[in-house]
């Protein structure tokens, strides 16, 4: 074993005007094999990761500033870049105005 707890990113997006606001909705983009949804059953992929959802594991031990790239992931998930889409499960923003 790596470690005896396991610390997540998680990115969301959300809707609202406001993000501010309490009533505002967030939706978690869906990585391909990184732990998420309770109810989806484990990802097994052998003897290779999806590479982002390995640095996504990685960079839970270090803050953004170490591990800019996250923030290049985020602008380009605003943007709905789909080379970058194509590399989540899940795009909760399919088919409306990104977040």
């Amino acid at each position: 074993s790596i470690t005896k707890e396991r610390t997540e990113v998680i990115l969301q997006g959300t809707s609202s005007l406001d993000p501010n606001d309490p009533t505002a909705v967030w939706e978690e983009f869906e990585f391909k094999c990184k732990p998420g949804d309770l109810r989806r059953r484990p990802c097994l992929i052998s003897p290779y990761h999806y590479r982002l959802d390995w640095l996504m594991w990685f960079a839970a031990f270090q803050t953004y500033e170490q591990n800019e790239w996250i923030i290049h992931l985020a602008g380009k998930l605003l943007a709905q870049e789909e080379e970058i889409l194509s590399l989540l499960a899940t795009n909760p923003f399919a088919g409306r105005d990104p977040p």
